[in-house]
């Protein structure tokens, strides 16, 4: 093993859970096709998900009293539904297409949200939208592990502030990416390799959790979710140069 190697995976993890913990979602889109530049995915992908849930359980710990527990709760209940059909996708679906309309579709999304002068707002929470929301979440979740995008759009419906669109998120994430390592544990993906990678990352994930948390305090609600929309626009298109360039 280079040295090179320990510096990009620092890099990487430290800005994946520098976005993750400011904005609370994002950093398996950053860190996968970051980490597959020199890393097989079968470890890019377990690698990312057991920084996750040190990211997600971390700021449940910190920040519990932000938590939205019965909106959590919900998407979680329904979140479950959809991964069966993500799975179907993911073995039988053109991932191709499928990437690069999702990435097309966020964009355009984020455009509209970020312009529109009246944007749709719910007042409280609403099962049909949870249900939709949930749903989108694991079929996404289970086909491609891009389980927060549907998330972010519900969080914004609700206009949560900062605080707690971070902290809700992540009692989502917890439950969801503990499922998926026992997945991967079961499919003997979580290697020796994988476990020395995971904790050599903890030297700066760590540290940027706790930045990321700085500053998603410094962030107000408008700044906040333009902030969020920018980052998903940028999600968007690495999602389809990515498609693109592995195809």
């Amino acid at each position: 093993i280079t040295m090179d190697i320990y510096i990009y995976l620092f890099l990487i993890a430290f800005a994946a859970t520098l976005f993750r913990s400011t904005f609370g979602f994002g950093e398996a889109l950053i860190a996968v096709p970051l980490f597959s530049l020199f890393l097989p995915i079968e470890l890019a992908v377990p690698l990312t998900v057991m920084m996750s849930i040190i990211v997600a359980l971390t700021v449940i710990i910190q920040d519990h009293k932000h938590i939205h527990f019965s909106s959590a709760k919900w998407l979680v209940i329904f979140a479950a539904l959809g991964i069966p059909l993500g799975l179907i996708i993911l073995f039988y679906g053109n991932e191709t297409y499928v990437k690069v309309g999702l990435g097309a579709l966020i964009i355009l999304y984020s455009l509209y949200t970020l312009f529109a002068k009246n944007a749709f707002h719910l007042k409280e929470d609403n099962k049909l939208y949870l249900f939709i929301c949930g749903f989108l979440s694991g079929i996404l979740g289970g086909a491609y592990g891009l389980n927060g995008l549907p998330l972010v759009v519900y969080g914004n419906m609700r206009r949560w502030e900062p605080q707690y669109f971070r902290a809700t998120l992540q009692a989502y994430f917890f439950p969801a990416n503990l499922l998926g390592l026992f997945g991967y544990i079961y499919e003997g993906m979580v290697t020796p390799v994988v476990i020395e990678y995971f904790l050599l990352s903890l030297i700066v994930v760590f540290p940027a959790i706790f930045l990321g948390r700085y500053l998603n305090k410094k962030l107000k609600g408008d700044a906040f979710y333009k902030y969020v929309y920018g980052g998903l626009i940028l999600i968007g298109i690495i999602l389809i140069i990515s498609s693109v360039v592995n195809k």
